[in-house]
């Protein structure tokens, strides 16, 4: 008998559709041989938890027995949570694209009992509107074409085919140095908005590692140009409605380039590099905002955001009360009421709060205000500030008597990996032990629960963890292993980096073409496996590894970490001429690769002058540096160029070194805050040769 089989799930997307009266099955063979046998397509329809289109989606036709009725007379439905099968999702956007149709969630996809993929949307209306047809009349025309003439959907089945395989076999590979990034990195900036910052156009996202792509050039060349689009992006940002200036945290995006109307969803993601972002420029300025926005985000991920006091949910939800914003946004009133016997009219004017409001509904304003930062506020001083602060944990206590979002509290391996990094790094330069040890907690807690020898899962929830990890699973705990290893100098954090790459290696790589694959799940064809460099919500597997095996090579002076850093830059070279923009993660890490300045540092970790020399290497903005701190007794890897230097007259020493070079000893903090400050323009690397 047919039913919803959605209620032994454990993924917080699928449960929510347990109730459905659609007969929704997971992905899986049982699912695809029901197709079979009963001669039906398939429907499969993919989304995520803080998805507000999925949820009105839902709410329209899932949920609504006319629209199940159809869905369970004519096909087989399956249910996917892409965050927890991202490799699903992306099969099947890239169908999408095969089609000429734009992608995005809700994903709606339609195949034939084989699991051929024919034909496919995103969200479709339970009733026509606007001229777009409604998901009951799709429904009924797509299986009628099917049961009447199947053959007429073999020219986009082969056509879908082929683009896979085309891709699959692409050669990608090419040549890449340092000059073509410069080049690179103007073309980027070009395509910056020199108004609001960001990538030009809406919606917004925002893009860090492209950000960071125009922060390293500043940081080379020192061209005011690429500092100001960087400052201007971070600045408005920090200052839009796409961050929450109460409770901190960044939403996935906005739909206007201003960065003030936002899709309210968070995710783990998008923060954990903002984080990353911000420290690194923050380290170069020492913006005071900047230094807040990070406190605050921390804070958020550690108040809302913590599974098991340990590991990191995966996101928020978008709605509350089943309309999106409601726990965000305020009206003049509700502002009036919560700040009485305060300065409620200056609030006001510095968080744009007005009677008819900033916050649209069906493109009219209807009282409601997102809060942001208004620029230029008119008489503005410092001394304003902590009475603003006082006042927005008023409207913060205020809120958190409202509804508030659905938690997805998924522990995702890959997106963990990217908070686990942040939070070691900004913990270590902030001097905030106790973001180290969140890092730490975090890490154990996926070496434990989702780690199984060597190996790790993909997904986490109610004591259950589920399917083989992905490329960017590994690739992102390796770079979480290394961020705590130079954090703590610990050596176990580097042994894991070690070993996670190792099965990333045997596993995962492609030992035709070079780079790695994404998925090994063996419930998806060969040929629909990914193999890329391009960054998508997240830094691409591929991208990521540059930078991991070229931090190995340095740690440890094997030449395989070099030689395999080279050739997964080459494996992808040939990408970059018109795909730069979807490419700034791999771009970083070539740059990491090519200019990498190993600063060692020499002396009891313990030592106070120690301490002093680390926090004046943590002091400076470097994206390329390696932090290596040698206690005594303790030797550095045979050939590093600092190996059998020792410390001066007995004080804790720093050799700051590139290629086959090192500098004089120093044991002054000043001093070497002095020479870190220099630009960094060495073009000598130790790898072998240039990729």
């Amino acid at each position: 008998m047919s039913a919803n089989l959605l209620a032994s799930e454990t993924s917080p997307y699928l449960l929510q559709h347990k109730d459905n009266p659609v007969h929704w099955r997971p992905w899986g063979p049982d699912a695809l041989a029901e197709a079979k046998r009963l001669n039906k397509p398939v429907l499969v329809s993919v989304g995520y938890a803080a998805c507000h289109w999925c949820h009105v989606m839902a709410h329209e036709s899932f949920e609504d027995a006319e629209t199940a009725e159809v869905m369970n007379d004519l096909y087989v439905n399956i249910k996917v949570d892409r965050e927890e099968r991202p490799d699903i999702d992306a099969w099947l956007q890239k169908t999408l694209q095969v089609l000429g149709r734009p992608g995005g969630w809700p994903l709606t996809i339609f195949l034939t009992p084989k699991g051929e993929p024919f034909w496919g949307g995103t969200y479709f209306p339970k009733d026509e509107s606007f001229g777009r047809v409604s998901f009951k009349t799709v429904l009924r025309q797509l299986a009628q074409a099917y049961q009447e003439n199947p053959d007429q959907m073999e020219p986009n089945i082969r056509q879908i085919a082929q683009k896979m395989d085309e891709a699959w076999y692409q050669n990608r590979a090419g040549t890449f140095d340092m000059s073509k990034l410069e080049r690179i990195a103007v073309a980027t900036a070009q395509n910056f908005d020199i108004f609001y910052g960001g990538v030009t156009g809406a919606p917004k996202f925002p893009n860090v590692p492209i950000v960071e792509l125009v922060w390293r050039a500043y940081l080379r060349t020192g061209m005011q140009q690429f500092l100001s689009v960087t400052l201007c992006t971070l600045d408005y940002m920090g200052r839009g409605g796409i961050y929450d200036h109460l409770g901190g945290g960044f939403s996935r995006y906005t739909i206007d380039e201003e960065w003030q109307i936002p899709h309210f969803e968070k995710m783990l993601y998008d923060n954990a590099q903002m984080v990353d972002l911000m420290t690194l420029v923050w380290q170069h300025g020492r913006q005071p905002v900047l230094k807040q926005r990070i406190e605050e985000t921390i804070g958020w991920v550690l108040r809302e955001m913590l599974v098991e006091n340990s590991a990191f949910a995966s996101s928020l939800d978008a709605d509350s009360d089943g309309e999106e914003g409601r726990f965000y946004v305020w009206t003049e009133s509700e502002i009036d009421g919560a700040l009485a016997g305060t300065n409620v009219d200056r609030f006001k004017q510095a968080y744009g709060v007005t009677r008819d409001g900033n916050f649209p509904h069906e493109g009219k304003l209807t009282g409601r205000n997102i809060l942001h930062r208004v620029a230029n506020l008119t008489d503005w001083s410092e001394a304003e500030e902590p009475s603003f602060t006082e006042q927005r944990m008023i409207l913060l206590a205020a809120r958190e008597k409202r509804t508030k979002p659905g938690r997805d509290d998924k522990v995702l391996v890959d997106w963990n990996g990217l908070m686990i990094a942040a939070l070691a790094n900004a913990g270590s330069v902030f001097s905030q032990s106790q973001w180290v040890d969140a890092a730490r907690r975090a890490f154990r807690f996926i070496s434990d629960k989702l780690g199984e020898g060597d190996k790790l899962f993909h997904s986490y929830r109610a004591g259950q963890r589920q399917y083989p990890s992905y490329a960017d699973g590994y690739a992102n705990m390796a770079r979480a292993a290394l961020a705590l290893w130079e954090a703590t100098g610990e050596r176990d954090y580097l042994d894991r980096a070690i070993a996670w790459t190792k099965v990333l290696d045997e596993q995962f790589w492609d030992i035709v073409q070079g780079g790695y694959v994404f998925s090994k799940n063996p419930d998806l064809p060969e040929h629909v496996r990914t193999r890329t460099a391009f960054d998508t919500q997240t830094p691409s597997a591929n991208g990521i590894m540059v930078g991991v095996h070229g931090r190995l090579f340095y740690a440890t002076g094997e030449s395989y970490y070099g030689e395999r850093a080279n050739t997964l830059v080459q494996a992808f070279a040939g990408d970059i001429g018109s795909n730069y923009l979807q490419m700034a993660t791999y771009l970083n890490s070539f740059e990491f690769c090519s200019t990498c300045t190993q600063i060692v540092v020499m002396g009891p970790p313990s030592d106070a002058r120690t301490q002093d020399l680390i926090k004046a290497t943590l002091g400076r903005s470097l994206p390329n540096r390696l932090l290596m701190v040698v206690a005594p007794g303790e030797t550095l890897p045979p050939g590093h160029p600092a190996e059998g230097k020792i410390m001066q007259n007995g004080l804790p020493t720093v050799y700051v070194c590139g290629g086959d070079m090192c500098s004089p000893p120093v044991t002054s903090a000043a001093v070497l805050s002095q020479v870190l400050k220099l630009p960094d323009n060495s073009p000598f690397s130790r790898m072998s040769g240039t990729a």
